[in-house]
């Protein structure tokens, strides 16, 4: 258990760390709109509806999908949705993943997924690598 609530606090300090960064947004406190775009809000809001409707692997195959081709998404709006996305899943309690047939060794392997997609894994070393 002690373990469990060490590797949340690490994935949630380096996803916050990355939109602070990136996208100038700190999570424990999003003053200003996250997405400007109406169709990446909605986006956002559907996958992290499928989290609670505890379809999380359709919610990730989603995210795959959307950040395969990084060249696609200079702005890095995917990425900001992945971000989100594991932040809001990585909220979520042990029993609520094993419920959903995922785990909390998958929400870290799919935020180093992502975040290698996109360049940035000595980010995520810095943060994983003793886990």
């Amino acid at each position: 258990m002690v373990e469990q609530d060490y590797v949340m606090r690490l994935i949630k300090e380096m996803v916050r760390t990355l939109l602070k960064l990136l996208f100038h947004i700190d999570l424990e406190n999003p003053a200003e709109e996250l997405f400007k775009d109406t169709e990446k809000k909605n986006t956002l809001q559907n996958l992290l509806d499928l989290i609670d409707s505890g379809n999380i692997n359709d919610a990730e195959n989603q995210i795959y999908d959307m950040i395969s081709d990084v060249t696609a998404d200079p702005s890095k709006e995917n990425l900001k949705i992945a971000l989100m996305f594991y932040a809001h899943l990585n909220e979520k309690s042990n029993k609520f993943l094993e419920e959903n047939d995922f785990s909390r060794e998958e929400v870290k392997q799919g935020i180093q997924l992502v975040i290698d997609k996109y360049g940035l894994n000595s980010i995520s070393d810095t943060f994983l690598s003793d886990m």
